[in-house]
């Protein structure tokens, strides 16, 4: 397995770039199995979980291919035959995104057959919301043996309330009304940037939809869908992990290609802690920490609120901030994995149910560590870069699912990191304990 190897100390000084939202790119891949013409999706990152979704795709029977060269970054996918509508266990074990394709493919052909979902073990991610929502548009579902079976001639359109806010449901039924007979009023809706980014694709390819980024979503039927070109949004918490890598290290870092209106909430948080954010035109935000670190409290929500998927690395900011901060993580049950080891690494945090209180600043030395999920992943080389000495992380095959290279873009900017291994070659022992 691939580890990381870093030497902390070094402050992150220069630009660094972001890429393409790994959780916009998975829906709007999916989406391509809405039509039988082309659709090209650019500003594609080059990472794990994109290349299971291209596997997966090519699985059913769709042709998909990835751009090289100057077109990295680019993947043209036609599902024009469908000829297994089956999301297979084998392909869709490492991945979260797998009830993605349930949607679109009742929808398209009638018939689904997909595994439940895998991925990072941060908490239960139930897919009884989107069970529920198909069923309330026609479908009929079973399971058994690991897998979700739904059927139904024509999805016809519906109320759908939602009891609890979920970005996947939501893009989920949201690719299955577009094709549906009728009108489908979608209430309690997630407002990420990504379900925007989803329904943005989903319009541009002749899609009816009204209300993406707000609580309802209204979305008028239609009988086809043809291909079109769209471009993906950068990703907002590979930024937001950038802006915390340079407020840690002390450093003076431009984190360019980056929407800083979807990074309220990081930014907030991080001049609370005294971090100096400017923001320097749409897509560039410069972060300094030119005095000691204040400690401030964050409680993740959904967005707009403080992200899930940045506490880890905010708790890794804490642990050098001046004070007592108190971590609450309000989305999932098992998401503090992170402590323990930077506990080794000298930090002082103590856990009680879901919030974890943070006393800093510490002074983090280097130490063997164990990546345990793909956030937890970051939160670890962030305190990796200022710890005292070489720590080693194992299992960033985590890291490798959504960070595109991101060792060498650190490596850009300053940090002593280095890889040990082959980025993607494949291995066994990824697919035992995630």
């Amino acid at each position: 397995m691939d580890k990381f190897v870093i030497r902390g100390g070094n402050p992150l000084l220069g630009t660094v770039r972001v890429s393409g939202a790994k959780n916009s790119a998975l829906p709007c891949m999916a989406a391509a199995i809405l039509t039988e013409d082309e659709v090209i999706l650019e500003n594609i990152p080059q990472v794990r979980d994109i290349e299971t979704q291209r596997r997966l795709l090519a699985s059913m029977g769709a042709e998909v291919e990835l751009g090289y060269g100057r077109a990295q970054h680019r993947t043209k996918i036609c599902c024009r035959t469908l000829s297994d509508p089956e999301a297979k266990y084998e392909i869709v074990k490492t991945m979260r995104a797998s009830s993605l394709v349930l949607g679109p493919l009742i929808a398209r052909c009638g018939l689904a057959r997909v595994a439940m979902p895998g991925g990072c073990a941060i908490g239960g991610r139930p897919i009884d919301l989107h069970i529920k929502g198909l069923e309330k548009m026609g479908a009929t579902i079973t399971q058994e043996h690991g897998y979700l079976e739904a059927r139904a001639a024509r999805l016809r359109g519906a109320h759908l309330l939602f009891d609890r806010i979920t970005v996947t449901g939501t893009e989920d039924l949201l690719m299955a009304a577009v094709l549906a007979e009728g009108e489908t009023l979608m209430e309690n809706c997630a407002r990420e940037p990504e379900v925007v980014d989803l329904a943005s694709l989903l319009t541009a390819m002749g899609a009816r939809i009204e209300g993406a980024g707000t609580s309802t979503i209204r979305v008028h039927g239609v009988t086809r869908l043809h291909g079109a070109r769209h471009r993906i949004h950068p990703d907002r918490i590979e930024a937001g992990t950038f802006l915390i890598a340079g407020a840690i290290t002390g450093g003076d870092l431009i984190v360019a290609n980056c929407n800083h209106n979807h990074l309220g909430a990081v930014i907030s948080k991080l001049q609370e802690a005294g971090v100096r954010v400017d923001l320097l035109g749409p897509d560039s935000v410069r972060v300094r920490a030119d005095g000691r670190l204040r400690a401030a409290d964050i409680s993740t929500e959904e967005y707009p609120g403080f992200p899930t998927d940045m506490q880890a690395q905010f708790m890794a900011l804490a642990t050098q901030a001046e004070g007592v901060s108190q971590v609450k993580e309000n989305i999932f049950e098992n998401r503090f994995m992170h402590v323990q080891e930077l506990v080794r690494m000298g930090a002082h945090i103590k856990v009680d149910g879901n919030t974890a209180t943070v006393r800093g600043p510490s002074r983090l030395s280097a130490a063997a560590v164990m990546c345990s999920d793909l956030r937890a992943s970051a939160s670890l080389v962030l305190a990796a870069l200022v710890a005292d000495g070489e720590s080693i992380l194992d299992r960033v095959y985590h890291m490798d699912r959504g960070y595109e290279r991101i060792e060498e873009k650190l490596r850009g900017v300053g940090a002593q990191i280095r890889r040990l291994g082959n980025i993607f070659a494949p291995r066994d022992e990824e697919l035992i304990a995630r």
